[in-house]
C-alpha cells in the first residue's frame, strides 16, 4: 500500500470525484492530457483506490505495446516514402483531373486509414488537398475538414485503424471478453464510412465556409521580394529616430523585419526601438527599393544579404516535429537558418506579436519568411511540413516493399488467427529494423510517448474505478433506467454519451472509462456486451464536432483557416447521423 487507504465505502465516491476532476482539467487544458492522466493514476495509488498489483498489471496489457509497435511500422512507411509515393502520384494528376483525383484520394485515405495511423496520412495529404482546392477554384477550407473526416471514417473500419480501437479491445479482454478479430467491426465501419462520405458529398459544400489560410491573410505574395540589410553609419540622420518615424521604411512594398544591434535582435520591441549608429535594419522589399537605398547617404547596404530573394511559406507543426515544446526565441531561427517567423495560427487566432515567447504546439501553423533553400533546410531539420507543396525528401524507396509486406503480413496473419496481433506487430518491428527500412533512432522517434503515457495513466485510473466499486455503483444507478428499453435505444444512449465526451475530453480517456461501464451495463441488463463495446469503440474513434476532439481535426484547423464554429456547423449533424446509423447497424452485425 502507498500513502494511506480510504475505507471501502468511500473509495468508489473518491474514484468518481477524481475522474470528474480529471475531465474538468482535460477541458480546461491547464496541463497536457497525459500529465492529467498520470496525476489521476498517482492519486488513486496514493489513496489506495487501486491496489498496487492491479496497477502493475496494467503494463501487461498488450494494447499499448501493440500501438507502440505499429507506430514504428508506420514510421517505416514514412521513411521509405511509401505514403509519399501516393501523394506524389496525386500531385501529378491534381491539376489535369482534379475531381477524379479528389474521388480517388477519398477512397485512398479511407483504405489507408483502416490499417495505418491516420495522423501521418493527413499530414502527407494536406499539401495535396491544398493543390486540389486551387485546381478546383475553391478555398482549402472546403476540402481540409473532409480530409480529416475521411481519415476518421477509415479508422473505424478495422481493429488496427486507430489506437482507440486497440485500447478498447484491450480493456474488454481485461473485463473477461473474447478478443476482437481485426476485421470483426469492418461491416459496421464500412456502412458508417459510406454514410459519412455521402453526407459530406451532399452537404459539405453548403456547410463549410470560404476561408483563406494564414498565408493568404497575412503574407504579401507580390513577386520578387528580397531580404535587405542596411546599416546606420556614424552621422546618419536616422540615429535616435524610431522605425515608425522614418519614411523610407514605410514605403509601399517594404517592411521592417528586425533591427540587429551587435548579436542581439530587437524585434520584440521593434516599434519602440530608437536607432543607434551601427544598427542593422533588416527589410523585406522590392528590387527597385534596394536600388534606391544604394544612393541614400543615411544608410549603407550590407552587400551579402542584398540579393537574397525571399519566400513566404506556411508550415505545419506535425507530431514528431522537433520544435514542439520549445519557444521560438529558444530556437533562434534567424541566427541558425536566416529565417524569420512572421506569425503563428493557433485555434482560430493569428499571433503576430511577442513570437519569441510563444511555445510551439502540435497543430500550429507558422508563417515563415526567408530564402527558399533556408526554409527547406529548417523544415528538414525540424520535421515540418510545408502546406503549399508535397515534401521533397531523400527516402529509402527501395525498402518500401518490405514495409508494405510487413504490414500486410501483420494484418493478414492476425485476421487468420495464426498469432496474436501484438506478437505479430513486434515481429514486424524486428523485420523493419533489421532490414534497415528505418534506423533505430528514427524508429523510436515515431513512437508517441505522450500518447503511451496517457494510455497507461488512464488504464490505471480504469483499474481504480473497477477495484473501488465505482463501475458497479454507476451501473446500479443507470441500469434501472434502461430496463425494458429497446435495444437500439440502449446502443444509441451509449454511443451518444461516448460521442459527447469524446468531443470535450481526449478519446482514449473516454474509451478506458466507458468500456467497463458498458460491459457492466450489458451484464446487468442480461444482454451481450459486445454490441455496447463496439458502440464505445466507434463513438470514441469518431469525433467530428470540435477541432480538439481528434488530432487530425487539430492538424487541419490552421491550414484551413477555420473557426471553432465551423466544426460545430458540419460536425454536430454528422455526429447525430453517425449515432443513429450505429444504433441501426450495430445490432445487424452484433445482435443484442
Amino acid at each position: 500500500m502507498l500513502g494511506f487507504e480510504l475505507w471501502p465505502g468511500a473509495q468508489a465516491f473518491a474514484a468518481i470525484l477524481i475522474v470528474a476532476g480529471m475531465f474538468t482539467m482535460f477541458m480546461r487544458e491547464t496541463f497536457p492530457v497525459e500529465v492529467v492522466a498520470l496525476m489521476g493514476a498517482a492519486l488513486m495509488l496514493v489513496l489506495g483506490i487501486v491496489p498496487y498489483d492491479s496497477a502493475m498489471a496494467v503494463f501487461a496489457n498488450p494494447a499499448p505495446w501493440t500501438i507502440a509497435a505499429l507506430f514504428i511500422v508506420v514510421g517505416g512507411l514514412v521513411r521509405t516514402g511509401a505514403l509519399d509515393g501516393i501523394s506524389q502520384f496525386a500531385a501529378r494528376h491534381a491539376t489535369r483531373r482534379p475531381l477524379a483525383t479528389l474521388a480517388a484520394l477519398t477512397f485512398t485515405v479511407l483504405g489507408l486509414s483502416a490499417f495505418v495511423n491516420n495522423t501521418p496520412i493527413v499530414v502527407v495529404m494536406i499539401p495535396i488537398f491544398m493543390q486540389l482546392a486551387k485546381s478546383l477554384g475553391v478555398s482549402p477550407s472546403k476540402l481540409l475538414i473532409p480530409l480529416s473526416y475521411f481519415a476518421i471514417f477509415g479508422g473505424t473500419i478495422t481493429l488496427v485503424g486507430t489506437s482507440t480501437n486497440l485500447l478498447v479491445d484491450g480493456v474488454a479482454q481485461r473485463g473477461g471478453m473474447e478478443p476482437f478479430g481485426i476485421f470483426e467491426i469492418s461491416g459496421v465501419g464500412v456502412v458508417m464510412a459510406f454514410v459519412g462520405v455521402a453526407y459530406l458529398a451532399l452537404f459539405a459544400r453548403h456547410l463549410l465556409p470560404e476561408r483563406d489560410s494564414m498565408t493568404a491573410l497575412l503574407a504579401d505574395r507580390a513577386p520578387m521580394k528580397f531580404f535587405t540589410e542596411v546599416a546606420l553609419p556614424e552621422g546618419s540622420a536616422l540615429i535616435g529616430k524610431q522605425i515608425a518615424e522614418i519614411d523610407m521604411f514605410k514605403r509601399e512594398g517594404a517592411r521592417v523585419i528586425d533591427v540587429l544591434r551587435g548579436d542581439a535582435s530587437l524585434r520584440r520591441g521593434l516599434a519602440e526601438v530608437a536607432l543607434q549608429a551601427g544598427d542593422r535594419v533588416v527589410l523585406r522589399t522590392q528590387m527597385s527599393e534596394i536600388l534606391g537605398l544604394q544612393a541614400n547617404p543615411e544608410v549603407r547596404l550590407v552587400d551579402q544579404l542584398s540579393s537574397v530573394r525571399t519566400t513566404t511559406v506556411e508550415v505545419l507543426i506535425s507530431p514528431g516535429c522537433k520544435m514542439v515544446g520549445r519557444s521560438l526565441g529558444q530556437l533562434r531561427l534567424r541566427r541558425r537558418y536566416g529565417v524569420y517567423p512572421l506569425a503563428v495560427h493557433r485555434r482560430n487566432h493569428n499571433i503576430g506579436r511577442q513570437l519569441d515567447d510563444l511555445v510551439v504546439q502540435v497543430g500550429d501553423t507558422l508563417l515563415l519568411e526567408g530564402a527558399m533553400e533556408d526554409i527547406r533546410r529548417l523544415a528538414t531539420d525540424m520535421d515540418m511540413i510545408e502546406i503549399g507543396a508535397p515534401s521533397e525528401r531523400a527516402y529509402r524507396r527501395g525498402h518500401a516493399p518490405i514495409v508494405i509486406g510487413v504490414l500486410a503480413a501483420v494484418v493478414g496473419l492476425s485476421a487468420l488467427n495464426l498469432a496474436p496481433i501484438h506478437i505479430l506487430a513486434f515481429l514486424g518491428v524486428a523485420v523493419v529494423l533489421v532490414t534497415r527500412c528505418i534506423d533505430a533512432d528514427e524508429a523510436f522517434g515515431f513512437v508517441d510517448g505522450r500518447l503511451l503515457a496517457l494510455i497507461f495513466g488512464m488504464l490505471v485510473v480504469g483499474a481504480g474505478l473497477e477495484a473501488s466499486g465505482a463501475v458497479s455503483m454507476i451501473v446500479a444507478q443507470v441500469s434501472p433506467l434502461m430496463v425494458g428499453m429497446a435495444p437500439w435505444l440502449v446502443l444509441l444512449a451509449i454511443y451518444s454519451l461516448t460521442s459527447f465526451l469524446t468531443e470535450v475530453v481526449t478519446n482514449n480517456a473516454v474509451a478506458v472509462i466507458l468500456t467497463p461501464i458498458a460491459i457492466g451495463l450489458a451484464q446487468s441488463l442480461g444482454v451481450d456486451p459486445r454490441p455496447l463495446v463496439v458502440a464505445v469503440m466507434l463513438a470514441a474513434s469518431a469525433s467530428f464536432a470540435t477541432p480538439i476532439g481528434y488530432q487530425t481535426n487539430t492538424l487541419v484547423y490552421g491550414p484551413g483557416g477555420y473557426r471553432f464554429t465551423d466544426f460545430l456547423r458540419i460536425g454536430v449533424p454528422l455526429n447525430v447521423l453517425m449515432a443513429l446509423t450505429a444504433a441501426v447497424v450495430i445490432p445487424f452485425f452484433f445482435p443484442l
